[in-house]
């Protein structure tokens, strides 16, 4: 066994699955786009002043009385649908009660028994192992409405949690948000793939719900939030074990880090003797591990009881098949279809999707890229970029136009991948539109041929041993002068120029 910084002892992830099953369950956090919040009028834009977009209703006010946001239970009723599930035609909502110092009513409006949306499905596609995909059937058990709560800011420490802060700050923007709650059915017999399966998962219900157009679903400002539980039990032994949930795991790649780590961790615990604690976990994404965050109640302790401010929630059939009607395409079809258009080949196809890449990649093509050229820039150059910095691409602050703009550069010849890659740094340093960072940068390629022309000559004349060869026949090693030329020009010349001149002067 290997030890963290935590203190944690974890076990070979291999010896995990030679003795124990994994068990998964996701709960996806999904703030809508709605102008207004789940219950008054106040405006939902992010990033407001602190405690500027607060009402009596959303600070739990003595005699303020919530209203239903349509819009948001449209929303619920179309994620229930693109999730294959029933829509109930009659719902309510009840308070769960529990103290959070950013939650102003001391209680949840939430849905519990009766949800608006269960007995669901998504299909997720795979990695099968030998360079194809497959599909693996992720249940769901609700879809239910709730509001989420305010933010606590913890001030004076060193990792910005509560432990070790001088004091915290409250901001109440966010309290009443609408949120919807998507809730799998425990996830069995994923084995060794339980990782990449969650992932695959949210990144797949991430793709749906922008389709849908009810939320940008960011996981980097938190309108789209994981909850990872997880639990071993004996291998083959066909029940359920005891179960942790680490909480608001926010991007793709540490919702498969999370996984892995709490299975090497339980296994830990279960080798020694030890029983697991039934609690919430902490993810630390700058060293992938979990802490101890709270007990985990379960649903009794919550005193569950129906909102008595509220009425119930019937959609009627006839809206709920006319909402069936604005369903974007099914995602697993759409990538096939995507795939068959831009001539990906199933590895091509599976790295985009698995990169989180697939609607940038559709993005930057339909602003005049070539699909490779998109691909390539995307899971290339800017992926790296991504992972240094430890943040989703969608973070970086590069957007698909940026990209079909310095491709539409190269195109032209005005670039090559090499100035590319420095126009893309000016990008990431908010300089202004690639051709704007090509100005103010002198990046473009020298298309001078009387400044070509002498570069060559010179660099002719101090490599004559090489000019020779050249003239004896031996056409490759026309690369040594070319490398002389782009490194006179400071990589500013179209190297397929330069040969041509240098073969011209040489033949």
């Amino acid at each position: 066994m290997t030890a963290t910084t935590t203190g944690d002892n974890l076990v070979a992830f291999d010896d995990v699955l030679a003795a124990y099953d994994p068990a998964l369950g996701l709960e996806v956090h999904v703030e809508l786009n709605t102008a207004t919040k789940m219950f008054c009028g106040c405006p939902t834009e992010f990033g407001a002043e602190p405690n500027t977009q607060v009402c009596p209703t959303c600070l739990g006010l003595p005699g303020a009385m919530p209203v239903v946001n349509g819009r948001a239970v449209e929303s619920a009723i179309r994620i229930g649908l693109a999730l294959n599930c029933e829509i109930a035609e009659w719902c309510r909502f009840a308070r769960k009660n529990y103290f959070y110092p950013d939650m102003p009513k001391n209680f949840q409006t939430s849905q519990y028994d009766e949800p608006i949306a269960f007995e669901g499905f998504m299909d997720v596609s795979v990695d099968d192992g030998a360079g194809g995909t497959e599909t693996f059937r992720v249940e769901i058990e609700r879809a239910h409405m709730e509001e989420d709560t305010g933010k606590s800011l913890h001030v004076g420490g060193a990792t910005g949690r509560i432990h070790g802060a001088s004091h915290s700050l409250v901001d109440y923007n966010r309290a009443g948000i609408p949120l919807i709650e998507i809730v799998t059915k425990p996830i069995v017999g994923a084995g060794a793939r339980a990782p990449e399966i969650a992932k695959a998962y949210v990144a797949q219900l991430r793709e749906l719900i922008v389709a849908l157009g009810v939320s940008d679903a960011r996981m980097d400002q938190g309108s789209i939030r994981a909850d990872v539980n997880l639990s071993l039990a004996p291998k083959g032994s066909g029940v359920l074990g005891t179960r942790t949930e680490t909480k608001n795991v926010n991007s793709l790649r540490s919702v498969e880090r999370a996984v892995r780590y709490e299975m090497q961790r339980h296994a830990a615990i279960l080798d020694s003797g030890r029983t697991i604690l039934q609690e919430t976990r902490h993810w630390h994404e700058d060293t992938g591990v979990t802490t101890s965050g709270r007990e985990k109640s379960d649903a009794e302790d919550y005193r569950y009881f129906p909102e008595p401010d509220l009425v119930p929630v019937a959609p009627s059939r006839e809206w709920v098949e006319q909402l069936r009607g604005t369903l974007p395409e099914n995602p697993t079809e759409k990538r096939a279809r995507l795939q068959a258009e831009w001539g990906f080949s199933d590895l091509e196809m599976r790295d985009t999707v698995g990169a989180g890449a697939l609607g940038l990649v559709e993005e930057t093509i339909a602003a005049g890229a070539a699909p490779q050229a998109a691909r390539k820039w995307w899971l290339s150059e800017l992926a790296r970029r991504a992972n240094d910095a430890g943040v989703e691409l969608t973070a970086l602050g590069v957007t698909p136009a940026d990209v079909a703009g310095v491709q539409k550069l190269v195109d032209a010849g005005s670039l090559n991948d090499k100035l590319a890659r420095q126009v893309f740094d000016g990008l990431l340093a908010g300089e202004g539109t690639p051709e704007e960072i090509v100005a103010k940068r002198g990046l473009a390629i020298v298309s001078d041929e009387g400044a070509l022309s002498a570069a060559v000559d010179k660099a002719i004349a101090a490599n004559p041993d090489v000019a020779d060869k050249i003239r004896d026949g031996k056409v490759a090693a026309a690369g040594a002068l070319i490398g002389a030329v782009m490194k006179e020009m400071r990589g500013q010349a179209d190297a397929g120029r330069v040969r041509e001149l240098i073969l011209e002067k040489l033949s």
